[in-house]
């Protein structure tokens, strides 16, 4: 009799154990994401990509063609979302953040990517690159990829060259003919050793600053002027706190259009392949919308009212002769010879 007694209390318990783990599954299947939303379109994917410049400057209108270019070479399956005017921070905090994962992709000038790979500093010296087509040569071959490839142990994928454009000097003073006008004067200047030691050596106190930042400066006179392609000076107004500017062309300014490694690897070969043919296709156009801009912006900043002036510019360059020897020895000078060689 007891037997039987056990035997029944047995059965009901595996009874109730049965009913509670249907109920478990029951639930859980309830809970469960529908991922039948009966389409075989994979997912979006979404990539920011950050500049300091403004939507409608070179910078802007050139990535908005590259964002256009992945659309219709991945048929929309990836998204380029464009943030200008330093919506994700300066030009610094882009380059890091690609690197650490925290921002998708960015377009930088060179000028702060000494700080993670010297070879880029070969772009800083003054006055080495006059001839925008024949740089091209040298940044799209064989010494331009070792360069790009240098920021991969940071984990950042340099995928190419664009341009920043030609570097101009600016103030409020007067005209600055030659070096020895600009003595004195606090000139801002990016984060960049060789362009500080270039202004440092003509006699200027250069002032590093972040380009948010520096309007406001200008307009409450807290530098005395600043150094960019004429491009930037209409797109970011500088011609409303700044009366003039020299057509000293002191440093060719290069830009970078970068992606985070990692991630970057992980997308499929097709994808990866139609992120580099648009960024090639995109930055061709960018180059040659900023060349036929620097043209036309001579005339058009002249009559927003700032003075043009043109220097002797063999004379700026034999000033900034003594700044090559301070830097040779940290600087490929196979990658000086291919520039300078021209």
């Amino acid at each position: 009799m007891w037997g039987v007694r056990k035997l029944k209390r047995f059965l009901m318990i595996a009874v109730v154990i049965a009913m509670m783990f249907t109920l478990v599954a029951c639930g859980g299947n309830d809970k469960a994401p529908d991922t039948d939303n009966g389409s075989n379109e994979p997912e979006k994917v979404v990539l920011r990509l950050g500049m300091t410049a403004e939507a409608d400057s070179h910078y802007g209108k050139g990535a908005q063609v590259f964002a256009d270019k992945v659309s219709e070479y991945t048929d929309g399956e990836v998204e380029i979302q464009i943030f200008p005017s330093s919506q994700l921070g300066n030009e610094r905090d882009l380059v890091e953040g690609v690197g650490i994962g925290t921002i998708e992709m960015s377009l930088t000038s060179t000028g702060p990517l000494p700080n993670f790979s010297s070879d880029f500093m070969l772009f800083d010296l003054p006055f080495i690159i006059t001839d925008r087509q024949k740089a091209y040569e040298v940044m799209d071959g064989e010494i331009g990829q070792e360069i790009l490839g240098s920021l991969e142990p940071m984990g950042i994928n340099a995928l190419g060259f664009w341009e920043n454009g030609f570097r101009h000097v600016t103030n409020n003073a007067g005209p600055i003919v030659s070096p020895e006008d600009i003595e004195g004067m606090k000139i801002r200047t990016m984060e960049n050793p060789i362009h500080l030691e270039t202004f440092r050596h003509l006699g200027a106190q250069p002032t590093p600053m972040a380009w948010g930042e520096v309007f406001i400066a200008l307009q409450q006179g807290t530098i005395d002027g600043q150094e960019n392609p004429l491009v930037i000076l209409d797109t970011a107004k500088v011609y409303e706190v700044q009366e003039h500017v020299s057509l000293t062309g002191h440093f060719y300014s290069p830009a970078v259009m970068s992606i985070n490694k990692e991630l970057f690897d992980g997308f499929s070969s097709d994808t990866q392949e139609a992120i580099v043919k648009a960024e090639k296709e995109a930055r061709d156009w960018e180059r040659q919308y900023s060349s036929d801009l620097d043209a036309e912006l001579v005339s058009a900043l002249a009559e927003k009212g700032m003075v043009v002036t043109e220097v002797d510019k063999l004379e700026w360059q034999k000033a900034c002769e003594p700044v090559y020897e301070k830097f040779a020895d940290q600087i490929n000078p196979e990658y000086i010879e291919a520039l300078i060689g021209q």
